[in-house]
């Protein structure tokens, strides 16, 4: 597997969409986020007549022998809710064998920084063991995965280090099943079917949603497939003698392709957004703007024009917005002018057009 080749096109779909312009969580795009590869609870999905999916299932072919192996890695992002708490007033004289009692907030400004609710969220990966192809057509190889539900505090002091705040991070338990299954098609290809599953346990209730539903999901899903002594097939452009085995590979949820330098066949990337093989991040781009068409002059341009107080929420809200906010006012002229356009791929025409 080349992890040099897929890493930055990975992390820009793991990312795809998780803070969008003007990035604030005041702005009305981004209260409604997690747009891409959401893996939902089944009992949630069916209870929404299977509108949100709880499954997600990538078929691509592969040539090999029964030496052939493949390794699959899955990722996505699991949610952390993070909500904000006042210190009550008539818990500030409270005995110290008391623990403080908080109220929540929706804004608390301390020691000059503003405080909010938002969701963060914590990058997981599943790696599951190498395993021959012929092995997997004989026995699909099953991978479960869970995630302990969790609850962080931080206390938030003023200028003269009393507490006057807490912070609460939360992440709720989180299970799931990876599966991974091979059929034996002919003359040496193979069918390869990777099955993501999310079987959190998870109540319906009268007054459930989708953000309550969220926090037991995986999000921005996507896998990641390698293969040693054998090569992938593209699923767009297959020869004529595998048209026909293309056509029957049945991508739910995500869409399966090449990834690395033009020819390679070793690396496959399945994304819950539509790719074409070989994708590329443009070597001129500074940094992920959480946007797919990563039209970074336009953006970062915009962020130039954001007010002061704009500026004190983007820095004050998430650490991936505070980082992009500081690498734009940092860049330097001459690399920001690189971000105007290039020319690539040129050539010349063929006939007579006199």
């Amino acid at each position: 597997m080349n992890l040099a080749a897929v890493s930055q096109i990975a992390k820009a779909v793991l990312y795809e969409g998780y803070m969008l312009y003007p990035y604030r969580p005041s702005s009305v795009k981004n209260r409604r986020r997690w747009n891409f590869g959401v893996l939902c609870p089944r009992s949630y999905s069916e209870d929404q007549g299977g509108t949100e999916a709880w499954m997600m299932r990538t078929e691509c072919l592969l040539e090999g022998t029964a030496l052939t192996t493949v390794e699959v890695r899955v990722r996505f992002l699991q949610l952390v809710e993070r909500s904000i708490g006042k210190l009550d007033n008539s818990a500030s004289d409270s005995s110290p064998a008391v623990p403080p009692r908080f109220s929540s907030v929706p804004r608390l400004e301390v020691a000059g920084r503003i405080y909010q609710p938002w969701q963060e969220a914590v990058e997981r990966e599943v790696i599951l063991p190498l395993c021959h192809v012929e092995a997997l057509a004989q026995a699909p190889l099953l991978q479960p995965f869970c995630y302990s539900a969790e609850k962080q505090l931080e206390h938030l002091g003023d200028e003269a280090g009393r507490v006057v705040g807490v912070i609460i991070r939360r992440k709720s338990e989180l299970n799931g099943v990876v599966e991974v299954a091979s059929e034996n098609l002919h003359n040496g290809f193979f069918q390869i079917t990777v099955s993501i599953r999310n079987v959190t346990p998870f109540t319906i209730a009268e007054n459930v949603n989708r953000e309550d539903a969220l926090l037991s999901s995986l999000v921005s899903t996507h896998t990641v497939l390698g293969v040693e002594d054998g090569r992938f097939c593209s699923l767009s452009s297959s020869p004529d003698h595998l048209c026909a085995d293309a056509a029957r590979c049945q991508n739910l949820g995500t869409w399966p392709v090449l990834v690395g330098v033009d020819g390679d066949f070793n690396t496959m990337l399945s994304s819950p957004i539509i790719l074409p093989d070989y994708p590329q991040i443009a070597p001129e781009s500074t940094g992920d703007l959480f946007d797919g068409t990563e039209i970074d002059e336009i953006l970062m341009l915009r962020i130039m024009t954001l007010t002061d107080d704009e500026k004190r929420e983007m820095r004050q809200s998430d650490e991936h917005a505070r980082r992009m906010l500081e690498r734009t006012e940092a860049l330097p002229e001459e690399q920001f002018m690189k971000l105007h356009g290039v020319l690539r791929n040129l050539r010349p025409l063929e006939g007579d057009f006199r």
